[in-house]
């Protein structure tokens, strides 16, 4: 019985040896590792960059040594904050969803203001928005 033809991955090179070889060599292998890494990495970079800028932009809005500030949407708008992408979301038990970048996060109030927290933790400070 004769064992099919396998060929590398990265470079299409006859394969000799052990039956469950799938490159050639390590130049090979690294090669097709980093070309498949380097796909998915770009995406991930792009994203992670966004959700870093964000959670800067909030970070910038609350003053140093307070937990919380309020804002509007505009302004975190002209700093180049994008809504559509966040870590997570919590919602109290009252129904009141935060909207988070990592430990900082944005409840949004009437007429487009926003109030900015600085981890879950102090969400108990605001009378409107018990836990």
């Amino acid at each position: 019985m004769k064992r099919a033809e396998r060929q590398c991955l990265q470079c299409g090179r006859l394969l000799r040896g052990r039956i469950d070889k799938k490159f050639c060599d390590d130049n090979c292998r690294n090669a097709y590792n980093n070309n498949r890494n380097s796909r998915d990495a770009g995406i991930v970079r792009r994203v992670n960059a966004i959700l870093s800028r964000n959670r800067r932009i909030l970070a910038s809005v609350i003053p140093s040594g307070q937990t919380y500030s309020h804002t509007t949407r505009e302004v975190l708008l002209r700093q180049g904050f994008d809504f559509m992408l966040h870590t997570h979301r919590y919602t109290n038990k009252r129904g009141m969803e935060y909207i988070f970048c990592y430990e900082y996060g944005y409840l949004p109030l009437e007429n487009g203001w926003l109030l900015i927290v600085r981890g879950r933790e102090n969400l108990f400070m605001f009378p409107g928005t018990l836990l």
